[in-house]
């Protein structure tokens, strides 16, 4: 579903401030890959998650998506097969909109029929939106007329992620999407990502500082310093692997032990 073929990003070149951000990566996932991400800051985690977006376009290298090469494709033709959680709970949502506005935006962002962003949305689609909404379990189905400002940051970041797959994008990409949500509702969101990804096969991609979720998330993690990919498992050598294996793998891979905090404090 995606290939990565040696890209590379430089900001900044030629000046005091350059920084090589992401260095000859390469990286393939198969259709319905569900790959966690860990590193330390600045590792080029959420630099490779722009790369993919098209938030910027790459010095070098290609991005083929689903057989097509996106490498040079503009960000909003990207967006209607990508979905991106952020985390921060205030991204990916329009505080002074409607829960049904926000919904129907998305829907008709990621439709694939021509002119469909001009277009209205039915009786039908509204019903659709409110049965989506009743999945989440938290009360929204019977709030679609308020304005997401009104939400707490697990209710917006549960209904960003449900606007990101109303129409199942080719991948999901979370960049610590839970990071920003207190332990309860964290948990509530990861149970709603683990049964959308798994029901409807999403190819995914999730950035996290959490050890625990690195490797009980999905099939496969990735380990990544200075805008490298150091270490990839997945199958059964993953299942094998403690939260210290993990580390210890990436001592041997980088070079130097894995510094931070946040990762460490997650054992």
């Amino acid at each position: 579903m995606l290939t990565i073929k040696s890209i590379s990003k430089t900001f900044n070149p030629g000046t005091v401030n350059e920084k090589k951000a992401l260095d000859k990566v390469n990286l393939n996932l198969e259709d319905g890959d569900f790959a966690t991400i860990v590193g330390s800051n600045g590792a080029g985690k959420s630099t490779l998650f722009n790369a993919i977006t098209g938030n910027f376009y790459v010095d070098e290298g290609r991005i083929i998506l689903d057989g097509e090469n996106i490498t040079y494709k503009k960000e909003h033709v990207r967006s209607k097969v990508i979905g991106h959680l952020f985390q921060d709970p205030l991204k990916g949502t329009a505080p002074h909109m409607t829960i049904e506005e926000n919904m129907a935006l998305a829907y008709l962002r990621a439709s694939t029929a021509k002119h469909a962003f001009f277009s209205r949305i039915n009786n039908k689609e509204k019903q659709k939106f409110k049965e989506q909404l009743s999945l989440l379990d938290m009360g929204l189905e019977d709030r679609m007329k308020q304005p997401v400002g009104l939400l707490s940051g697990g209710q917006r970041q549960a209904l960003t992620l449900l606007m990101a797959t109303m129409v199942t994008p080719k991948i999901l990409l979370l960049d610590e999407h839970t990071a920003a949500l207190d332990p309860a509702t964290a948990a509530k969101v990861l149970e709603l990502t683990k049964k959308i990804v798994a029901e409807r096969k999403i190819t995914c991609l999730m950035v996290t500082h959490n050890m625990h979720q690195a490797l009980e998330m999905g099939n496969r993690t990735l380990m990544m310093d200075s805008g490298s990919i150091v270490f990839d498992v997945k199958g059964e050598e993953r299942d094998k692997l403690t939260i210290d294996d993990l580390l210890e793998q990436f001592r041997v891979c980088a070079g130097r032990k894995l510094d931070n905090d946040r990762i460490l404090l997650s054992r």
